[in-house]
């Protein structure tokens, strides 16, 4: 009688669960609502964008186009940034970019698909090769017909570090038998 009093309250308490646990399938209610944050600051300055994108200031045959930089940024600093760069560049940028291959790109096997860029980052895939950051999110569209150059990347700020580890006291010296252990008085 009592194995089958626990089997029905078993059976109760899973029927009750499956009313209680929500399923994975349903979308919350609050995800069509939500959008991601608007950036805390947008920059604009061509030849700043370009700097940070690329190590280096634009030379004197670089044209930039277009150039905008995102930063996400609370108390403790950014802690995500994404830019989008338009340029016709100089033939050293594309020497430093494609043959000095100055980042480490790789050819990309499909067009990466962007998210949130800018109306003026618009790239048809059949008309450009692509360069990516084997490990990053780097990517350079060169144009396969004129002289242009799109260029994104995206990341997070950098993470705080680990705090300093507390110091050991000094141990203390051993003495022999014959040093005092305390210093001799001052006359």
């Amino acid at each position: 009688m009592r194995t089958a009093i626990f089997i029905a309250a078993a059976l109760g308490l899973a029927g009750l669960a499956y009313f209680l646990v929500p399923r994975h399938n349903a979308a919350p209610a609050t995800a069509v609502s939500q959008r991601p944050p608007s950036p805390a600051a947008v920059k604009i300055e061509p030849a700043e964008v370009f700097r940070r994108a690329f190590w280096q200031l634009p030379g004197a045959g670089d044209k930039i186009l277009h150039a905008e930089r995102r930063e996400w940024a609370d108390a403790d600093g950014v802690k995500k940034w994404q830019w989008f760069l338009v340029v016709e560049p100089s033939p050293e940028l594309v020497k430093y970019l494609r043959e000095d291959n100055a980042f480490g790109l790789l050819p990309a096997r499909t067009h990466p698909e962007i998210a949130d860029a800018p109306s003026w980052f618009a790239i048809r895939s059949e008309e450009v090769d692509v360069l990516q950051a084997p490990q990053g999110n780097l990517r350079l569209f060169f144009s396969k017909t004129k002289r242009l150059l799109h260029a994104t990347s995206n990341g997070t700020g950098f993470r705080p570090g680990a705090p300093e580890p507390a110091k050991p006291a000094p141990a203390p010296q051993p003495t022999s038998g014959r040093i005092p252990r305390t210093p001799p008085p001052k006359e």
